[in-house]
């Protein structure tokens, strides 16, 4: 592939960044249609009946144009917030996009309360008559989610008051990560100051020195900032619990299950069989610490290299590499792949000033996608640019629905993301020339099941006691740190010999106010897309028309009718989650036949 700009191009949505006249004026349009919609929902005076479907059909239809309008400009603003934290127009901008959805959620809620006042012996005729079918799942899902809410005026309160306190100790989170600076003394390389992006990047390289020296720095820096992240988080966990006690909803996880359109048992089920498998990761982390020459893996060990010299790779055949094996798979998500490479979807460069992790957002009016990472070379980099375009072709493959169908939940938006990197490390192994590679190659694609099947499920047992704690008061520092490390002992079978206590405050997920729980998703991501990866294997490249097929339904139903639709499976029973965690386990089997 060509030389490729590691910078994205966002001109070409609206020019000159967090200053651009364009955006403004989107902003002033898009603050009258919201007004707009708002009184028209305001006027909605009588139940809509079966007769109703001109007045119906209209109301959907400038609801969907205003949440796309709503989404441009929101994804706008979160490229211009993520590649420079120290962009003030940005932030202002942002914080004016907080106040749309603010009022926005109001409309959802006059939306909703509409919807849930047509009697039911009408809402099937007038779905019918008013051409809404399709849209038929996201009308009723929104019909019900309004019977569990408060009435519509104490809605509004509550959004009017998230916009100075539940959003806003979010968006504190990313503003006190953004000015933090972290002193790092390189074993080689001498002194220099970091951003927290940069110094992460050290935590998987080759020398356990530099390693060591990252977490050390890093963890200082954490803890210096603890009373910060403590108060942000509680008083974020605080304003959830009072909004859930306010509408009546006993269980924290009622939200975050209803988001991924998930049961509990689903849920719980996952949990259960994954624990099953764990000794055997134990093995893998046991014979990774005698190939490093340790007795046990330190936290900062458990993603490191098994050679010094960790291989390098340019962007380019990183670029390269993700083209081509997308390729064997599904040639147009080759074709997508290289499309937005070449047309700067992606925000790679290693610079400082750039907020930390890897997102990728959509833009439904443009119908294009931006991706943002930071690429230092690593294999795992690799790995992110085919996990994120990812995320991009599964969007892709929606554009042409209707814009409530687009909406899919969480959990399934992992499932193409943690598909086409699965794509990726498995062309990676098999490309090993020699013994070592192909260990090295094994090596990170456990890391990565360590990663979603041990490191998430820590979090997720965080957040599930922290959350319990909170209902009686503020939880303090030493208390996050004691829960947290309790959490990553029973996580990883306390494998490790180092923890970190502090990943409570440096892990941004924990913050994000508009998902709750940012963490089980991805677990049952992977293990999903595991499941239809081994499908897609057994049926070779006739199943890519399937998995088109099963990503543009993923707006349109519960995750377990997916599952049952497209798969024939049921997610409730452990007989899925089995096939897809001994497809792993046979990376562990191989691994240790190959370092014996």
């Amino acid at each position: 592939m060509k030389t490729l700009d590691q910078t994205w191009n966002l001109d070409v949505i609206f020019p000159e960044g967090s200053h651009s006249a364009a955006f403004e004026a989107f902003l002033d349009r898009l603050n009258s249609d919201i007004g707009q919609l708002t009184t028209a929902l305001q006027t909605v005076s009588a139940p809509f009946t079966a007769d109703d479907e001109v007045a119906f059909r209209k109301l959907i239809q400038t609801y969907e144009h205003v949440s796309k309008k709503l989404g441009e400009a929101t994804a706008f603003v979160e490229c211009l917030t993520a590649q420079n934290v120290n962009d003030g127009k940005a932030l202002v901008l942002s914080n004016r996009i907080q106040s749309f959805l603010s009022r926005f959620e109001t409309c959802e809620t006059l939306f909703e309360t509409a919807l849930q006042n047509i009697d039911k012996s009408d809402w099937s005729l007038l779905i019918a008559r008013s051409g809404t079918d399709g849209e038929r799942f996201a009308l009723q899902e929104k019909r019900e989610l309004s019977m569990k809410k408060l009435p519509p005026e104490q809605e509004k309160v509550i959004s009017g008051l998230s916009v100075d306190g539940y959003h806003a100790w979010g968006d504190l989170y990313y503003t006190i990560v953004g000015k933090m600076k972290i002193p790092f003394d390189h074993p080689e390389k001498g002194k220099a100051v970091l951003s927290v992006s940069q110094a992460n990047n050290l935590l998987d390289d080759g020398d356990r020195a530099v390693r060591r020296a990252a977490f050390d720095a890093l963890e200082k820096a954490w803890s210096e900032n603890a009373d910060l992240f403590s108060s942000t988080l509680n008083h974020v966990a605080g304003f959830r619990l009072s909004m859930y006690e306010a509408r009546g909803w006993s269980d924290f996880l009622d939200e975050p299950l209803d988001y991924n359109r998930l049961s509990g048992q689903t849920l719980n089920t996952m949990w259960q069989t994954i624990t099953e498998y764990k000794p055997a990761l134990v093995r893998f982390l046991n014979r990774k610490a005698k190939l490093l020459g340790l007795k046990k893996l330190s936290w900062f060990d458990v993603d490191a290299p098994l050679t010094k010299k960790s291989k390098k790779i340019s962007y380019e055949a990183a670029a390269d590499f993700v083209v081509q094996h997308f390729r064997t798979f599904n040639p147009k998500m080759a074709d997508f792949a290289r499309h937005a490479l070449e047309n700067r979807w992606i925000e790679a460069e290693d610079r400082t000033g750039k907020r930390p992790g890897g997102f990728c957002t959509s833009f439904p009016l443009t119908q294009e996608s931006r991706i943002f990472l930071t690429f230092s070379g690593t294999v795992g980099n690799t790995s992110t640019i085919a996990h994120e375009l990812g995320h991009a072709y599964h969007q892709a493959v929606m554009n042409d629905l209707p814009y409530l169908t687009q909406k899919y939940a969480m959990n399934v938006a992992e499932t193409a993301s943690t598909f086409s990197e699965m794509i990726v490390t498995d062309a990676a192994e098999s490309a090993a020339e020699t013994k070592e590679e192909r260990i090295a190659f094994l090596a990170n694609k456990l890391e990565r099941s360590v990663a979603l099947l041990m490191n998430i499920h820590a979090r997720f047992l965080f957040e599930t006691r922290f959350y319990e704690e909170r209902k009686k008061g503020i939880v303090g520092v030493d208390r996050l740190n004691q829960l947290m490390l309790a959490a990553q002992k029973e996580a990883y079978l306390d494998a490790l010999d180092v923890y970190h206590p502090t990943f409570w405050a440096s892990k941004l997920h924990f913050y994000i106010t508009d998902w709750p729980f940012y963490n089980f998703p991805y677990t049952f991501g992977f293990l999903f897309s595991t499941g239809i990866y081994v499908r897609a294997l057994q049926e070779g490249p006739a199943f890519a028309e399937k998995y088109d097929a099963l990503l543009r339904d993923t707006g349109s139903m519960t995750t377990e009718q997916l599952a049952k639709k497209h798969l024939g499976v049921d997610l409730t029973a452990p007989d899925f989650w089995h096939s897809a965690l001994d497809y792993i386990m046979k990376d562990v089997d191989e691994f240790l036949a190959l370092t014996k």
